[in-house]
């Protein structure tokens, strides 16, 4: 795709005004791009997104997925029925409105996530290995295989693997006042992997990967050095200029939120191969360097 095509595209964005999606409208708005939201409320401007009917995509260059439920909160049978409902239907309700363009959109870019691959102990993994064990891998498994519905041979379609978001909101707005108390500390034996991502870095991918013809099927969204959870306690510490010197014992963590201890305490070492390989120029390579732009 040539530059001046690129900056002419029309980008359907779902849960544009998540903490993601609005870092991304600004972003896209910020390269030259017309960005049109869809929600499930009727807001001035948006498109309507409801599972009961099919969206409307005509016009669109692109379209950007990362409609789904949180999943923060206890996993109750509930909630895990919520979380991974959300995904897949979602997804599926887009996959039926591009199925009934034939002619455009040309791309999907469907958010994912790196629970992927299970906890992967000290194993390094990519976009090649193969999905893990869990709750949060067989969500993401059924969410990715979602995509896989009837679309024309000449829609481009991404699965963005995203990590642990790092930046002024999202989950740091719960982690970083901790940390500024003097509160924080590692999880468990802190000895887990983390690969996080700063959210300019999740928009600056999903904006690398629609312009990229080249780029389809799954794109891991974390920066290339993951880390350990007790050199990212210290990373923080260092940029709030406080102690972390509270550790969350690892049964505590079960005992306090269940099932869901498990997102804090699994290991996870993945590589933006792809990303790597395909020329992406991260903002934010290391994860301190997110950090410090979280406090900014």
């Amino acid at each position: 795709m040539d530059r001046k095509a690129f900056l002419q595209m029309k980008i359907g964005l779902i849960g544009a005004t998540g903490y993601i999606g609005s870092r991304l409208r600004d972003a896209a708005i910020a390269s030259g791009h017309e960005v049109v939201g869809f929600s499930r409320q009727a807001l001035p401007g948006f498109r309507r997104f409801s599972l009961d009917a099919i969206p409307d995509f005509s016009g669109l260059d692109a379209v950007v997925n990362l409609g789904g439920e949180s999943i923060l909160g206890l996993w109750t049978r509930q909630k895990k029925e919520k979380i991974l409902r959300s995904r897949v239907e979602t997804t599926r309700q887009v996959m039926e409105g591009l199925s009934r363009l034939p002619d455009s959109p040309r791309i999907l870019i469907n958010a994912s996530a790196i629970g992927y691959y299970g906890d992967t102990g000290e194993n390094t993994v990519s976009e090649t290995s193969p999905a893990g064990t869990g709750f949060l891998a067989q969500t993401c498994k059924a969410w990715e295989e979602a995509t896989q519905g009837a679309v024309s041979e000449r829609k481009r379609i991404v699965r963005l693997r995203i990590g642990f978001v790092t930046g002024p909101g999202g989950a740091m707005r719960f982690v970083l006042p901790l940390f500024q108390m003097g509160l924080g500390g590692r999880l468990g034996t802190g000895r887990q992997w983390m690969s996080c991502i700063h959210v300019d870095d999740v928009a600056g991918l999903i904006l690398w990967a629609i312009a990229n013809d080249s780029i389809s099927g799954p794109v891991n969204a974390v920066c290339p050095e993951p880390v350990r959870n007790t050199d990212f306690t210290r990373s923080l510490a260092r940029v709030v200029h406080r102690p972390a010197i509270l550790p969350a014992p690892a049964f505590a963590l079960r005992l306090a939120l269940g099932e869901l201890s498990r997102v804090m305490l699994d290991s996870v070492r993945v590589i933006p191969e792809v990303a790597l390989a395909g020329g992406y120029s991260f903002r934010y390579p290391k994860v301190e360097a997110g950090l410090q732009a979280s406090v900014e």
